[in-house]
């Protein structure tokens, strides 16, 4: 009798560990996303900037001053079909060392995902002009007379120029307005394909930037003919997409 006694308790024990732990699995995570720079391989922090010491693919010797630009709406795929859509956004400002890492605020379940993946700048819909207050005090808008919303890269600098003077930069990504069709912008936003992972209790995915591929791939970038006022240049802003689609690439996932 005892011992059917000691038997149903150590089921009872068993069941109940069983549960927790079940429940412990289903308990909802964050993800972490941390950006890393470089150029051509070789690291790139704010330390570097303001030095003419970065060459692009057209043969330019340039600097970095400022070098910020926006993640948003993380998507992720399970394994089941479900697919989540994160609304976090996270301003990356590369020249004041701020946002490089950061922790999404809506959380999802661990297990397998098939896909996740990361947009640079904000999609039409969520493009809206002054909806984020924090982007607003950044001075991250464009202005009405261009469409309103917000910058998705704000990247300036200097380059020595085909008269050998230093000359400004201001490679501004923003949705293209075309001007037979103001009404009407294309979103220039692109996503970043993480591909398949598994989520956990602490996830963490590193993504580098290789600034180089702005100015490269595949439109070799002339500095000496668009260097300023690209923001209203509808054909500039459908470079800059084109060429965005090499820029990022996944380092590493940890757990």
């Amino acid at each position: 009798m005892k011992k059917c006694f000691l038997a149903v308790i150590c089921l009872v024990l068993i069941l109940n560990s069983c549960s927790k732990d079940n429940d412990i699995s289903q308990e909802s995570v964050g993800i972490t996303l941390n950006f890393n720079h470089s150029w051509e391989g070789t690291e790139v922090t704010n330390v570097d900037f303001d030095d003419l010491k970065f060459t692009n693919e057209k043969g330019d010797l340039l600097s970095i001053k400022l070098l910020r630009y926006l993640i948003s709406e993380i998507i992720l795929t399970h394994e089941s079909g479900v697919i989540t859509v994160l609304e976090d956004y996270n301003l990356v400002d590369v020249t004041n060392n701020e946002g490089l890492s950061f922790t999404t605020t809506e959380a999802i379940i661990p297990g397998e995902y098939t896909r996740v993946t990361v947009r640079f700048g904000f999609s039409d819909a969520n493009n809206i002009d002054g909806a984020y207050p924090d982007l607003n005090t950044a001075n991250f808008n464009v202005p009405g007379l261009l469409g309103g919303g917000y910058h998705f890269m704000q990247f300036d600098g200097k380059y020595i120029n085909s008269n050998t003077l230093e000359a400004p930069f201001n490679y501004h990504v923003i949705s293209a307005i075309d001007p037979t069709n103001v009404d009407d912008p294309v979103d220039t936003s692109f996503t970043l394909n993480i591909g398949p992972v598994t989520v956990g209790g602490s996830t963490a995915i590193d993504i580098e930037m290789d600034i180089s591929e702005w100015f490269k791939n595949p439109n070799t970038w002339n500095l000496n003919e668009k260097d300023v006022n690209l923001m209203g240049d509808f054909d500039s802003q459908l470079l800059m997409n084109q060429n965005g689609a090499s820029v990022f690439s996944l380092v590493d996932i940890t757990q």
